[in-house]
């Protein structure tokens, strides 16, 4: 199975198949905030570290850091963000951008093994990417488009990224440290994009045998109650091979639907993740001490199956 193995000085974290899902967290992005945008620019990063403990705080195994800020001096931005996360955190990084200089200057302060977001099919662009993330021992993010776009056809996209894995494994990269995003479109606008990623995922995951990534709030976009979307979305999209997303895990509809996903795929070992988040100690007993019981301190009765006794059964 593919192990994909990011790190930050003291901390390492394994997207995998057989392991719980890697929730990145998104919120470090100026796009679309205007006061994070403007106090970034001013040199004021109080509102970056903010982000980062309480994205942290909220489960998130890695965060991703963006400092795409128009006329900004992004290489600048980017490397001073990293270098302020790392001071507060110690989970390991998605440096992202889409500006090569800032990713160069960005992973040259870097401590650890971060993932680089991104590198596309373009020519242009993998002949300036792979070679500074070969150099950097770096994993990075393969986005599945081109110079022609973004095909509808999952077909398509997926011979796209079997083109940067291989181009990847002519700079020494190999496939383990090549995470490809399949590209997910909100829902609103193309009625097939859930179903289109599903297909590819599972193809990418079977027969390049690589781990996946996307940006899980795209699919929700524009939509009313657009929490339980990406919520419902990340857990379908984790049955079919998905392994880490950028996403927001602050929002509690989708952080419990991937840690729901990792119980019912099997990667949350006697569940003790699920329960540890969300058991409630009985009369101030201890957590250990409320196992097998209900709310009320009841302990929970078993049918002849060994599961949940059914209401006939009470």
């Amino acid at each position: 199975m593919t192990d994909t193995i990011l790190s930050s000085a003291t901390r390492e974290v394994v997207i995998g198949f057989d392991r719980p899902f890697v929730m990145i967290g998104e919120r470090i992005n100026p796009t679309g905030r205007k006061l994070l945008a403007a106090e970034m620019r001013n040199g004021d990063f109080s509102r970056v570290v903010a982000d980062a403990l309480a994205q942290v705080a909220a489960g998130a195994h890695m965060l991703d850091v963006n400092a795409g800020i128009p006329l900004a001096d992004e290489p600048a931005l980017l490397t001073k963000a990293v270098e302020i996360v790392q001071s507060v955190t110690d989970a390991p990084l998605s440096i992202d951008s889409s500006i090569i200089e800032a990713l160069e200057s960005a992973i040259a302060v870097y401590q650890g093994k971060p993932l680089i977001n991104s590198v596309t099919g373009e020519e242009a662009v993998l002949e300036r990417v792979l070679p500074f993330v070969a150099r950097y021992g770096a994993a990075v993010v393969a986005v599945s488009n081109d110079d022609t776009g973004i095909s509808e056809d999952p077909d398509v996209r997926f011979e796209v990224a079997r083109r940067i894995v291989n181009r990847a494994a002519d700079h020494g990269i190999p496939a383990a440290d090549v995470v490809v995003d399949p590209l997910v479109m909100p829902i609103g606008a193309m009625a097939t994009a859930g179903r289109q990623v599903f297909r590819l995922v599972h193809r990418l995951q079977t027969e390049l045998k690589v781990n996946t990534t996307c940006g899980a709030s795209n699919v929700s976009f524009g939509l009313p109650n657009r929490h339980v979307v990406t919520g419902s979305f990340l857990s379908m999209a984790i049955a079919h091979g998905m392994t880490s997303a950028i996403m927001n895990p602050l929002h509690d509809e989708a952080r419990a639907a991937v840690l729901a996903a990792d119980v019912l795929m099997g990667h949350d070992e006697n569940c003790a993740g699920w329960i540890a988040r969300h058991r409630e100690p009985v009369d101030g007993a201890s957590p250990a001490a409320t196992t097998g019981r209900r709310r009320g301190g009841r302990r929970a009765r078993l049918g002849a199956d060994g599961g949940p006794a059914s209401a006939a059964d009470a």
